[in-house]
Parts: structure tokens; C-alpha cells; sequence
């Protein structure tokens, strides 16, 4: 039912039948839209001032685009400023809800927390649905000066000293219909609040100048950065410190296994390295696969005679507690990606350091 709403959302499936559930998919987004714009309105009235910094990175559509490459892309530059960085993270998915300090499975931290986590292993990530207890609590704990929100944008209630918008350049806003219809989760109008705008994957699409004019005539004020993502190499799965260089794999043909949001990417940045996908797997994203499943994997791609996978980071995050002995006579590789700024970097680390000077 999820993937069947999602190719609604994104005009995937075409017919009548189709047409009648997207009009009152529509009829739902304006619901949705109204809720949104009220709910912003009260939270912008009296919003918590947190005794630290605060740098809010998030996103306006549902999908991947590549906020969680930011957030530890920025996590690492402030730490090296001397910065004292914690993140913030509701933990999407996580089987364990409540809070709990210093755990590091991804049962109870969730795939993306726990990759930040295991990346990150000197920076506090702190798990928690509320961010201002989260905020609070690492401020009183650990003397902490900024919190870096993931996936902050829609956190209204929280005073932010910086808004970051992370906008995925191959596909930035869908069809620009609200949820359900569509995949923004507010209306464009509320990127008048980012005070930075960072496109991502623009290595996925070359002809980026009028998403650049779109977004400069909705907020002409909030500085404009492209990114993309890199290919820093692979790792047996269970073992980060072993890297393995991309051209080492160029020429092989290999298994994909992903359960993210945007697979498209994923699947083209193996290409563009020079390695022949053979087989794909999409699962939807965080899910949460089972034994069975990769069971299934295993024997599709021995019968293909492909003794090499590869998947995600944040899959890996959900795969780690499975059972892998059938993987004898295969290899499960990890892609290690690193996000880069291909435009005016200075300016980026300007304004960040910004911050502190005022």
C-alpha cells in the first residue's frame, strides 16, 4: 500500500481508476496543507530558545535527498572548529521509543541515527521523538554549545539559528502538490524560512540553473550551494575499517540491495563508477528486512552467477542483525559515500562559523 501511494504521489500510475484516487488524494493535501499552516502559525507565536546553538537541517520533501550526508558533513567541520557538537534525531522506525542514554543498536536508535552514530563515533547522537528534552538534556549533560537537528525543517516549536534546506537536484519538488497528492511535506512558500538552500546529487543532473532560478525567486535572500555525493569505497559488511577502493570494482557485475528513498540514485552512482548491475532489489524505505528475505537475495543472484552485493550505509544499519552464513561463498559489500561541496565552500564555512560571531 505505501509503494502504491507513492507512485500516486508521483504520477507513476496513469488511468481512470488512478485519476479518481488522485483527486481525492488532492482533496486530502489541501486538508493537510491548512493542518500545516496552522500548526506553523501557533508554533511561531512562542518558540523555545534553546541556550545553545541551533542549526536545523532538514528537508521539504518526503524521499531521500541527502540531509544525513549534511548533517554529518557539517557534525565534522565543526568539530574541527572546537565546536562541542551533539545531533538530534527522533530515530525514525526505531523498535524502542523510549529514551535511553548511551545505547548504540539500531533496534533502539533507528538506521539513520545509528549510521551517524557509528560514522560519527566522537559526537553524541541523541535519540529522542521530543528534540527540546533531547536538546536540554545533552546542553545539561555533556556542555554541549550547538545541536544539529536532522531532519529539522518541520521542528516549528525550536528557535533556529540557522535553517538548512537540503533539496535533492534530480527530482526537487515532484509534481508540487502537498501529501498525500504529492511528496512536499509543507507548501513551497515555507522555504522563505531557510536561511541556506543546498542542492544535492547535482552530479545525477546537469542542468540545474532553473531549479537554481525557482528557488532564488521563492527566497532570494538564503544563499544557494550544490553538492554532490561521492563514492569514498566499500566495505564488507561488519568490517568499516577494511575500505576497498571504487575502481577496485569497476567491471564487476553485482546485486543491489536498497531500502531507501531514493534508490534511482543509489543504482546510478554504482553505474557511473563503472560497475554492471546485474540485479536490483527496492525495498521500501527503513524497512526492516527479514531473513526470508535475503534468502531470496542470495538465490536470485547465485542463480545469476553473482557472487558480489552491494548495499547502503543505512541498509546495513538494518542488516547487521541477520544471519549471514549463507554468505560463504558471496561477498556483501557496503558503499561508503562522502558528500562534497562543488561550489563556493568558503562561503559555506563562512556562514556556519558565522554563527559563533554574533
Amino acid at each position: 500500500m505505501q509503494n502504491y501511494l507513492y507512485n500516486l504521489a508521483t504520477d507513476k500510475y496513469r488511468g481512470l481508476i488512478p485519476n479518481l484516487v488522485k483527486l481525492f488524494l488532492f482533496i486530502l493535501s489541501l486538508i493537510y496543507g491548512l493542518t500545516v499552516r496552522i500548526l506553523i502559525f501557533i508554533s511561531y507565536i512562542k518558540p523555545c530558545q534553546l541556550n545553545c546553538k541551533v542549526i536545523s537541517i532538514g528537508n521539504i520533501t518526503l524521499g531521500g535527498t541527502g540531509k544525513t550526508s549534511l548533517v554529518e558533513f557539517i557534525a565534522r567541520y565543526l568539530k574541527r572548529q572546537g565546536r562541542k557538537v551533539a545531533i538530534l534525531s527522533r530515530g525514525y522506525k526505531r523498535k524502542v521509543t523510549r529514551y535511553e542514554s548511551g545505547v548504540r543498536s539500531y533496534e533502539k536508535m533507528g538506521d539513520e541515527a545509528h549510521m551517524l552514530q557509528m560514522n560519527l563515533k566522537d559526537i553524541p547522537v541523541i535519540v529522542d521523538v521530543d528534540r527540546i528534552r533531547a536538546a536540554k538534556r545533552a546542553i545539561r549533560n555533556s556542555d554541549i554549545d550547538t545541536v544539529i537537528l536532522d531532519d529539522g525543517f518541520q521542528q516549528w516549536k525550536i528557535k533556529k539559528d540557522l535553517e538548512i534546506v537540503t533539496i535533492d537536484a534530480t527530482d526537487p519538488f515532484g509534481n508540487q502538490h502537498l501529501i498525500p497528492r504529492g511528496i512536499l511535506r509543507e507548501p513551497l512558500s515555507s522555504l522563505k524560512r531557510a536561511g541556506m538552500l543546498v542542492l544535492t546529487k547535482t552530479n545525477l543532473n546537469p542542468d540545474i540553473q532553473d531549479i537554481k532560478d525557482f528557488l532564488s525567486q521563492i527566497n532570494p535572500k538564503a544563499p544557494i550551494f550544490e553538492s554532490i555525493h561521492l563514492p569514498l569505497g566499500f566495505y564488507r559488511l561488519g568490517k568499516s575499517q577494511e575500505l576497498l577502493k571504487p575502481q577496485d570494482l569497476k567491471g564487476k557485475t553485482v546485486t543491489l540491495i536498497s531500502g531507501i528513498g531514493d534508490p534511482d540514485s543509489f543504482e546510478n552512482l554504482i553505474a557511473s563508477i563503472g560497475i554492471n548491475v546485474g540485479l536490483a532489489f527496492r525495498f521500501p524505505d527503513h524497512y526492516n528486512y527479514s531473513q526470508k528475505d535475503l534468502e531470496k537475495i542470495f538465490e536470485a543472484a547465485q542463480e545469476k552467477n553473482i557472487d558480489m552485493l552491494i548495499t547502503t550505509e543505512k541498509d546495513a544499519a538494518r542488516l547487521g542483525s541477520l544471519q549471514l552464513i549463507m554468505l560463504s561463498s558471496l561477498q556483501f559489500l557496503v558503499l561508503r559515500i562522502e558528500l562534497k561541496l562543488i561550489q563556493n565552500e568558503e562561503g559555506f564555512y563562512r556562514r556556519l562559523l558565522g554563527l559563533y560571531n554574533s
